[in-house]
């Protein structure tokens, strides 16, 4: 059947090449959509180097002199926020919390550092975010180290006042990971002064869900009691199993129990909240450009279905001779699908190269940077092929089916 069935698309090559034609467009097409989401569904499906379940960010407020319960004697802001974190790490629902300053997950205000290491550095062209913590919020978030330190030893080792360092934060100098340098000092904003010692280098942490962890680079530093007033972010884990009407329960105590000094609690929020605010926009864009995709490839189908509806709808009287002379339903539906596939794969060889250049040339999606990844590209290309080829089986399918119901006789008659 085989030798037969080229013998035949070559000589209706005025037909079939503009199916070739079209084709090889729609692989083209479809190869650039499929690499599209291809990126997408990489970066979103990455870890994301911590762990918002059950956490809460409380905020906290200050009295002014023109409130009535307003105490001019209390001026010890780092006391009363010490005091606030620890009546909160000792509710009985409560995991663990922290204090910080710009540093929580999906947080739109953030603070940058350079970070250096004999003459390495980092910072001055790419965003190293800055993390001022106290030891507990590696637990609230659930922080993992590159050598598989727990969020437990990682709060151990920022008690002792180390410090805590993405582990791709050189991976632009062909350095692949900080593990090697655990141990070893380390300087922050150019200030030779202060040495800081590297306790642990952490598994990437992606910035946002669209982003690749690749270049999101951070690091953590402990801050002491004496800089707790500038830290206006309380983060709270919950148990897993007391995670029911947590903020109720903490609004109904807040003055009572949580007022403390001047200092009082002004806002809590879900860490889920604030991951779908944060998202909000990316997520549309996101979606936008998915629906379009799968718009383009939906007029895709129904061009590919309607043209192979068409084409087996012109070959009732062949279908019916095919028949006559002995052929089975699955033999005349088999040549059908294979004369699709075959003028597929040769448009795929062809368009595989067209992807190729347009790769080359940048056209196409990035990750981490890189335009073109062998198993990327042949995972899409591949992806692309059988889409198409769905489609075509599909198209021939119904109107196949139809035309081998038809009687051989009838149709010929027609014919």
């Amino acid at each position: 059947m085989s030798k037969k069935l080229f013998k035949q698309i070559r000589n209706e090559w005025h037909y079939n090449i503009w199916i070739f034609v079209e084709l090889l467009i729609v692989s083209v097409v479809m190869w650039f959509i499929t690499d599209y989401m291809y990126v997408i569904a990489r970066n979103y499906i990455e870890p994301r180097g911590f762990d918002i379940s059950h956490c809460y960010l409380i905020s906290m407020g200050k009295l002014t002199p023109n409130s009535h319960e307003y105490n001019p004697a209390d001026t010890t802001d780092n006391d009363d926020r010490a005091e606030l974190l620890n009546r909160i790490q000792h509710r009985p629902e409560v995991e663990a919390a922290s204090l910080s300053s710009n540093s929580y997950p999906y947080d739109g205000s953030n603070s940058s550092t350079i970070i250096s290491h004999d003459t390495i550095q980092v910072g001055n062209n790419d965003w190293t975010m800055r993390r001022l913590v106290t030891p507990d919020f590696v637990r609230v978030f659930r922080y993992q180290g590159a050598n598989g330190e727990t969020p437990e030893q990682l709060a151990n080792l920022l008690s002792k006042g180390d410090i805590l360092i993405s582990d791709n934060l050189f991976n632009k100098h062909r350095m692949p990971s900080l593990t090697g340098l655990i141990g070893k000092t380390f300087h922050l904003n150019l200030d030779s002064t202060i040495n800081y010692t590297l306790g642990a280098s952490l598994k990437p942490v992606k910035y946002d869900d669209f982003e690749s962890a690749r270049y999101s680079y951070s690091g953590m530093i402990k801050l002491g009691k004496e800089n707790y007033k500038d830290m206006n972010e309380l983060c709270v884990r919950v148990k897993d199993n007391m995670d029911h009407n947590f903020i109720d329960n903490l609004w109904r105590d807040a003055d009572k129990q949580l007022r403390v000094g001047n200092l009082y609690i002004s806002d809590i929020q879900s860490f889920h909240d604030l991951h779908t605010s944060f998202e909000r926009l990316k997520m549309n864009t996101v979606r936008n450009y998915v629906a379009g995709g799968l718009f383009l490839m939906l007029n895709i189908f129904l061009g590919i279905l309607g043209t192979f509806w068409f084409r087996t709808q012109q070959r009732k009287g062949e279908i019916a001779l095919f028949k006559a002379l002995g052929s089975t339903n699955h033999d005349v539906f088999k040549r059908q699908i294979l004369e699709g596939i075959i003028l597929l794969s040769i448009a795929t060889v062809f368009a595989t190269i067209i992807d190729l250049n347009l790769t080359f040339a940048n056209f196409n999606a990035a990750h981490d940077g890189i335009y073109f990844e062998p198993i990327r590209f042949t995972a899409t290309v591949l992806i692309s092929y059988f889409l198409i080829a769905t489609m075509i089986i599909v198209g021939t399918w119904f109107p196949a089916r139809k035309a081998m119901s038809i009687q051989p006789a009838e149709a010929l008659h027609e014919e």
